[in-house]
C-alpha cells in the first residue's frame, strides 16, 4: 500500500537536504543528476534546506564534481593530447587553489573516446602529458583520477608522457598498448619528470590488484571488449612489466587499487603516487565530509545500485557515513538490484521501463526529487527501513526523519 502524501510542512519542520549523487554513467554526470534531483524536491518542499554537491569517486566527472565544489578553481588546458587510441583529444587539469591540480584520467584516456575498440592497445599516453603540463605550470601537488580508463597498459604510456623510456632489447621504444609491454626489455628513468613537491594522489574506486584473477585484465579487460585469450596475453605481459619496471622504480602489484585504470595505478605508484580511496578523499575536497554530519537527510544515487555498491564505491560509502553519523538517506538509481538502507526510488519503475528512464534522464531524475521529498516526513525519530529491490512491486513506506539539525537553526 503506497504511503499517504506528507502535508505541507512549515518553516519549523524544514529539513537541511544534502543532494549528493554520483554519475549515471551513459545517461546524465553527477551535477546534471544533483540539479534535477533537487528541482524535484524543491517542487514538493520548498522550504527545506538543500545543499547541492555532487560527487565521484575517482571515475569519470570526478573532476567536474570537485570543480562544481571548490570556488576558485580553474581549468587550464594542456592542448592536444593522444587519446586512448592516438588520435588527438583536448587535454586539461583543474586547479585548485592551495596548487593541487586535479588530472582526470577519463577526460583523455577513457573508454568512450575509443574510435573502435582496441582492449590490447590503447595507452595512457595522453595523460602522463596532462600531468606533466600540471607540473611544469608550478602545480604544488597533483591528484589524479583512475577510473574509466580504455587502457589496460598498467601506466606504462602515462610513464612515457613523464619522461621515462621503455625499451625493448634492441634499444628501441615499445609500442603502445598494454600487450606490447611483453616486448619491454629495460626502463630508463633519467628524464622521468619528479613528482611535485607535495605530492602525488591516485584516487580509485576498486580495490584490484594488478596481476592474476583479481587483476586489471582479468577484471576489467572484458568490459574493454578483451576476449579470454587477450585478458591472459594482457595479464601475463603486465606481470613481466612489473618485474622489469621493478628493477629500476618500485611499487607493489599485490596493492589494493594496483589494477585500477588498467593497471595506471601500479605504474603511477611506482612514480612515486600514493593510491588513495576516491569517494573518501572527494568527500574531503568537496566540503562532504563536513556537511554531511549537519544534515538531515542525504540524497544520493547512481546509475545501478547492487551488491556492489558496498564494496568502495561512492554511494556506498556514502551511506556507511551517513549512517555513522545517523543522518537519514535516499537512494535514487537508475535500477535498484539490491535493497538500500533507507529509502529507494528506482528510476526504471517510475519511467516504466530502463530505456525510457535513460532517454529522458532529466525529468524523471526531476520525479524522483520529487517522490522523495514526498514520502519524506518530518518530527519522528530517524528510521532508514530497509527498502525492497526493484522487482517488488509494493512501495516503499515513507521515510521519518527526526529534525534535529534543521529546528536547532531556527
Amino acid at each position: 500500500m503506497s504511503a499517504p502524501p506528507a502535508p505541507a510542512h512549515s518553516r519549523s519542520g524544514a529539513l537541511r537536504v544534502l543532494i549528493a549523487p554520483d554519475s549515471f554513467k551513459g545517461s546524465a554526470d553527477a551535477t546534471e543528476v544533483a540539479a534535477a534531483l533537487a528541482e524535484g524536491w524543491r517542487r514538493e518542499r520548498g522550504d527545506d534546506e538543500l545543499i547541492v554537491l555532487p560527487q565521484a569517486d575517482g571515475g569519470e566527472g570526478t573532476a567536474e564534481a570537485i570543480s562544481a565544489a571548490v570556488p576558485g578553481a580553474v581549468w587550464y588546458d594542456a592542448g592536444p593530447v593522444p587519446g586512448p587510441d592516438g588520435a588527438p583529444v583536448a587535454g586539461r587539469w583543474l586547479q585548485l587553489p592551495d596548487g593541487t591540480a586535479v588530472v582526470e584520467l577519463a577526460q583523455m584516456c577513457g573508454l568512450p573516446l575509443l574510435r573502435s575498440s582496441d582492449p590490447t592497445g590503447a595507452t595512457t599516453r595522453g595523460l602522463g602529458d596532462v600531468v606533466r603540463a600540471a607540473i611544469e605550470a608550478g602545480a604544488r601537488a597533483v591528484c589524479i583520477t583512475l577510473g574509466g580508463s580504455a587502457s589496460t597498459d598498467g601506466g606504462a604510456g602515462a610513464l612515457t608522457g613523464l619522461g621515462a623510456r621503455l625499451l625493448d632489447r634492441h634499444g628501441q621504444p615499445v609500442p603502445a598498448g598494454g600487450t606490447a609491454l611483453a616486448q619491454l626489455h629495460r626502463v630508463d628513468v633519467r628524464d622521468l619528470v619528479p613528482p611535485p613537491p607535495d605530492g602525488v594522489e591516485l584516487l580509485v574506486d576498486t580495490r584490484a590488484v594488478l596481476t592474476g584473477p583479481s587483476g586489471a585484465a582479468h577484471v576489467f579487460g572484458p568490459q574493454k571488449g578483451a576476449t579470454p585469450a587477450q585478458v591472459a596475453e594482457l595479464d601475463a605481459a603486465l606481470t613481466h612489466y612489473a618485474r622489469v619496471l621493478g628493477t629500476v622504480l618500485h611499487a607493489d602489484p599485490r596493492q589494493p587499487g594496483s589494477g585500477a585504470a588498467g593497471g595506471s595505478g601500479f605504474g603511477l605508484a611506482a612514480w612515486g603516487g600514493c593510491i588513495v580511496d576516491g569517494a573518501t578523499r572527494i568527500a574531503d575536497l568537496t566540503g562532504l565530509a563536513t556537511i554531511l554530519p549537519t544534515c538531515d537527510v542525504v540524497v544520493t544515487g547512481e546509475g545501478c545500485y547492487d551488491r556492489t555498491s558496498a564494496t568502495g564505491k561512492l554511494v556506498g560509502a556514502l551511506l556507511e557515513r551517513a549512517d555513522r553519523h545517523g543522518v537519514a538517506s535516499v537512494v535514487v538509481a537508475g535500477r535498484l538490484d539490491a535493497a538500500p538502507p533507507g529509502l529507494g526510488v528506482d528510476l526504471s519503475r517510475l519511467a516504466g521501463s530502463g530505456r525510457a528512464a535513460m532517454d529522458d534522464p532529466t525529468r524523471w531524475l526531476r520525479r524522483a526529487g520529487t517522490d522523495a521529498a514526498r514520502r519524506t516526513s518530518t518530527g519522528r525519530k530517524a528510521a532508514n527501513t530497509p527498502q525492497p529491490a526493484s522487482d517488488t512491486p509494493a512501495e516503499p513506506p515513507a521515510l521519518a526523519v527526526r529534525t534535529t539539525h534543521a529546528q536547532r537553526d531556527q
